[in-house]
């Protein structure tokens, strides 16, 4: 099926993709590897080294990936993982350049 006509592009304005600082709190982790397992980019593994308790913790390997899901703190039982927006806008910030926002140079409060 081919879409032609004003559907052809779909504009979602100033829509930015998120990007996520991730937080590990080593010495909490149990090693069981949801966050690992459930991560939809890939973006943690489980370390060689050993925590306080006797397990791998996770680290980062791959940090730009994250897209703030925050599918890792969700599922940590031991709430050993977190993670905080990477650069949020300052309030009435645009979300995009005016040069990129399109003709009429739109921004968001």
């Amino acid at each position: 099926m081919r879409i032609e006509g004003p559907m052809k592009k779909i504009y979602f304005g100033d829509l930015v993709a998120k990007k996520g600082d991730i937080h590990i709190a080593k010495d909490r982790c149990k090693g069981c590897g949801f966050c690992v397992e459930y991560c939809p980019k890939e973006v943690l593994e489980l370390s060689e080294e050993f925590n306080v308790k006797g397990y791998h913790p996770p680290h980062v390997k791959n940090e730009d990936d994250c897209l703030y899901c925050q599918l890792c703190e969700t599922i940590c039982p031991e709430f050993a993982i977190f993670v905080t927006l990477k650069n949020p806008p300052e309030e009435g910030e645009p979300i995009i350049k005016k040069e990129d926002a399109g003709e009429k140079g739109e921004s968001r409060p």
